[in-house]
C-alpha cells in the first residue's frame, strides 16, 4: 500500500469540492423557485391582459 504524501492537501481539496457542491445546489434550488414565482406571475397578468 502507498502512503499519501499530501494528506492534509488532498483533505483541502475535498472539502473545496464538497462546498463548491452545495453552493451549485443551492444556486440551482434559489434558481428553480424564482423561476416557479416568475413563471406564477406571468401567468397572472395573461389573464388579467
Amino acid at each position: 500500500m502507498n502512503k499519501r504524501t499530501n494528506y492534509k492537501q488532498e483533505k483541502r481539496m475535498k472539502e473545496l469540492e464538497k462546498q463548491k457542491k452545495k453552493e451549485a445546489k443551492k444556486e440551482r434550488k434559489l434558481n428553480k423557485e424564482r423561476m416557479e414565482t416568475d413563471g406564477g406571475e406571468i401567468a397572472g397578468q395573461e389573464e388579467m391582459a
